[in-house]
């Protein structure tokens, strides 16, 4: 049965069924001096030393001839250990309900430097790479794993860090905006307002919104920017005022700062539709601010995630964090490809860009050109305390 093993160091490693190789021992030798007459003699001249046989043990994680090597590296100390703990269980429980023998998963920290992980899993002879989280640690990952031929499959969802041997799991906020804008348009929405915050994630988002709302038909009346703070977001839609009434507002952030922008929003436009992102669906207590009721937002559909939560919880002990699907579906293609994958041989990686896609917990995927892995997402309501789903994901890519 295929395991996973964690690995902090090089020399602290444990790995089931290995069978130690006990030293060989070799006796002393003594030179007895014979009885008789005494011969002069010269200095004693040692004897040769025995050679050792070559026992076959060496430095590293020991050899595995019948699997697939597969390294996770996510970070398993520090201030993200929770998430990557939780996505290293997340790909254990794929390789039990997957009963796949032809992988072997090795757990690497990267908390303790991304470059570093990666290689050692190289040269503990990692043919493929899954994680890292953050966008900074794939920077870091990916030029080790292309010298060596490995394909990455990274969990961040900065496109950025995609290509050339890098494919992203991460939800992208572009393919979530597109899907509520279009879903909006579809309602009868047609004049559109913006609230983003100053980063990165809120640049993108921006461009994506204004693309996705002219290819919609639609208009974009007002974008205000904002830093993440109370008061500058009030002021941020105190800015839209002039530019008042919406059919609808985006609000590209956390539920958290759509809760508190909302209300100010009602006192200038009470009947605007409130649209969220891809993040909302990682916030287990969206559906309990009541300041979102009636919000739509975008995301992979829950229906069988549900019950990948229920299997964690009654495994581990614990919930799951939402990205651990991440691993989870990452190990499901891995198996997947590894019926045609040789043990021995790199990565199928042209297996990766297959046109018809992949089905996983968070439902169909398949990677773009652009190595960005493209998703069926559906669009649900938040109503009174619960959310349903008011646009069903399509089942594939033939919408």
């Amino acid at each position: 049965m295929a395991e996973a093993a964690t690995v902090s160091q090089r020399a602290n490693i444990i790995v089931r069924g290995f069978v130690a190789v006990t030293a060989l021992l070799v006796s002393a030798c003594s030179t007895v001096v014979p009885r008789g007459p005494t011969v002069p003699t010269g200095p004693t001249k040692a004897p040769p030393p025995v050679a050792r046989p070559d026992v076959g043990v060496e430095a590293g994680i020991p050899r595995d001839t019948a699997r697939n090597r597969v390294a996770l590296l996510v970070p398993l100390s520090g201030t993200n250990a929770g998430v990557g703990k939780s996505l290293a269980n997340a790909t254990m429980l794929a390789l039990l309900d997957t009963k796949n023998e032809q992988v072997r998963i090795t757990n690497y920290d990267t908390a303790t430097g991304a470059a570093a992980a990666a290689q050692r899993a190289v040269a503990d002879g990692a043919q493929l790479i899954l994680g890292p989280l953050l966008s900074e640690d794939v920077r870091a990952v990916a030029p080790i794993a292309r010298r060596a031929g490995v394909p990455v499959l990274a969990f961040s969802n900065d496109t950025s860090v995609a290509g050339d041997g890098v494919y992203l799991m991460g939800y992208t906020p572009s393919q979530s905006i597109e899907r509520v804008v279009e879903f909006a348009r579809s309602r009868g929405v047609t004049n559109f307002g913006g609230l983003v915050p100053n980063a990165l994630y809120g640049t993108r988002a921006s461009t994506t919104f204004l693309r996705a709302v002219e290819s919609a038909g639609g208009r974009v009346v007002a974008l205000q920017t904002y830093d993440r703070t109370a008061s500058d977001v009030s002021d941020a839609v105190n800015r839209m005022a002039k530019d008042a009434p919406f059919d609808a507002v985006l609000i590209a952030d956390s539920a958290g700062t759509a809760a508190t922008a909302v209300p100010l929003l009602r006192r200038m436009s009470p009947n605007a539709k409130v649209l969220g992102t891809e993040l909302w669906n990682s916030d287990n207590g969206v559906s309990a601010r009541p300041a979102l009721n009636g919000a739509w937002f975008a995301s992979v559909s829950n229906g069988l995630y549900r019950q990948f939560a229920a299997k964690y919880r009654a495994r581990f002990g614990s919930a799951p964090y939402r990205l651990s699907s991440l691993g989870y579906d990452a190990v499901l293609l891995t198996a997947r490809i590894s019926r045609d994958w040789k043990v021995g041989a790199a990565f199928p990686e042209t297996r990766l860009r297959s046109g018809e896609g992949y089905a996983g917990i968070d439902g169909p995927f398949r990677f773009g050109r652009d190595g960005v892995a493209e998703r069926a997402l559906e669009v649900q309501e938040i109503r009174n305390g619960s959310t349903t789903v008011v646009s069903p994901a399509p089942a594939n890519f033939g919408r």
